[in-house]
């Protein structure tokens, strides 16, 4: 039995998941989406494992609720240390109709088809390196490629705090990136591991060689996504087409909404809400 069509539901634990949600929506204009920031406990890089998979279920849980049948889960540490948890354990108790996808998988597909020598540099949270999920991906897809990661851990501070494109950012920028090309000078790609990255990508640029590819992940999701919904139609037909998005956030939604419209380039109006505990764990 069909479902009943839903938005498509955009996750991230604070504002950088808007990076997505802007190319899936100029790739998929067609669809509903429903994008929710657990702002209030952002960020996750920092955070434990079970923190990470108990709050991103939370999330997955209340989206749900509200009616979307599909879920980008447009945080690589929620990608990282969530994701397969839920896909495996989660949605058969939940709905095994449903499904949750992650920014991760067509990252690394990408990004090995784009290096030029087989050395590629991840910058994400200390949460995503950690886990060492870019590694892993990768070395099924291309066993022969050299990956090479570096936590950030002030960037998506710098970003929150609409710090990004100040010019106190540069010495953090620097750093990291002159930390990354030390561990291996031969990386030629960059990953930017995190959907926060893509608003310091021009300070980036200053700091890396102009043969290096600096690879983002809003075009490759939202590319990935079609290619998903064509090769599923049944979750096609799942997914509602309104050509509308809502915002939910957990924290102040004057402060999201402002910051938010920074982000999309457009007037943004969002709900506050809390996030009820799993019952599930």
């Amino acid at each position: 039995m069909d479902m009943i069509p839903g938005k498509i539901g955009v996750f991230d634990s604070g504002y950088g998941g808007l990076t997505i949600l802007k190319d899936l929506r100029s790739r998929l204009p067609q669809y509903d989406y429903l994008y929710l920031g657990d702002n209030a406990r952002a960020p996750y890089g920092n955070r434990s494992f079970d923190l990470i998979y108990r709050f991103t279920l939370e999330a997955v849980e209340e989206l749900f609720a509200r009616g979307c049948n599909l879920i980008i889960l447009a945080c690589n540490t929620a990608s990282a240390k969530a994701l397969r948890t839920i896909q495996m354990r989660d949605l058969p108790r939940i709905d095994p109709r449903k499904r949750v996808l992650g920014v991760i998988r067509p990252t690394a597909e990408i990004s090995g088809q784009l290096t030029r020598n087989g050395h590629i540099g991840v910058l994400a949270t200390r949460g995503t390196i950690d886990s060492g999920s870019y590694d892993i991906e990768i070395a099924k897809l291309y066993p022969d490629t050299t990956v090479t990661g570096q936590a950030c851990p002030m960037w998506v501070y710098l970003i929150e705090q609409n710090e990004g494109l100040g010019p106190g950012a540069d010495y953090f920028v620097r750093k990291y990136i002159d930390e990354l090309k030390k561990k291996d000078p031969l990386i030629d790609t960059i990953i930017l591991g995190c959907t926060h990255y893509p608003i310091l990508a021009p300070k980036i640029r200053n700091y890396v060689d102009e043969q290096v590819r600096i690879v983002g992940q809003g075009d490759i999701v939202a590319d990935s996504l079609a290619d998903y919904l064509r090769r599923h139609p049944e979750m096609e037909r799942a997914c509602s087409h309104g050509a509308s998005v809502s915002f939910l956030t957990t924290e102040n939604p004057v402060r999201f909404s402002e910051l938010a419209s920074i982000f999309m380039g457009a007037h943004v109006e969002a709900e506050g809400i809390t996030l009820q505990p799993t019952h599930s764990l």
